[in-house]
């Protein structure tokens, strides 16, 4: 299976960069493919490390700006134009999105990736990995937002809050073998 993760290129603490490493870990071991940003740096890298050193591929999708802190090595990398290119192509070469923490450009990706799915343009499982809490706020905003009228479905059918990387897989893998 081939995951997007959308998620921070910031160095971060041990409180994040920890469950990050397991969840990397895990999707290597489990012989999926990482479909990522392409950053070598910060929280990216981290996952990125992780997922080759358990024998997982990697796939970047870098931006043109972003080129010269893009990973070196991946099993492919490819340099959008911009933004919106970038979001394009990391959905079409997924099977599924995880979002991890991350600041307004993972904010852009995740609402993007839920506003398409609203309307049909993606069936693709997406996850929010709420590692110590940090998307709690968000959690809170989709279910005001669902209990009054905003969501045209389910909140449970656009999305999936995980609080840690093994419950963030399971659910994945089943449901994309469900669907077949």
């Amino acid at each position: 299976m081939n995951i997007c993760v959308f998620l921070s290129a910031a160095d971060l603490d041990d409180r994040y960069t920890v469950p990050a490493r397991d969840f990397a870990n895990r999707l290597g071991k489990a012989g999926h493919t990482l479909v990522w940003g392409g950053s070598d740096t910060g929280l990216m890298k981290v996952v990125a490390d992780g997922v080759e050193e358990a024998g997982g591929r990697l796939v970047g999708v870098s931006v043109d700006f972003l080129a010269a802190k893009a990973r070196p090595v991946a099993d492919q990398m490819v340099i959008a134009r911009d933004l919106a290119e970038r979001k394009a192509l990391l959905l079409a070469k997924s099977d599924a999105i995880v979002v991890m923490v991350g600041g307004t450009g993972t904010l852009d990706e995740a609402t993007e990736i839920l506003e398409l799915k609203k309307h049909g343009k993606h069936a693709k499982p997406v996850v929010l990995l709420n590692t110590a809490g940090f998307y709690d706020g968000l959690k809170t905003q989709f279910r005001r937002m669902e209990d009054e009228g905003f969501l045209p479905l389910p909140l449970t059918d656009l999305v999936f809050f995980a609080d840690d990387g093994a419950s963030a897989l399971a659910y994945l893998e089943e449901t994309v073998s469900a669907r077949g």
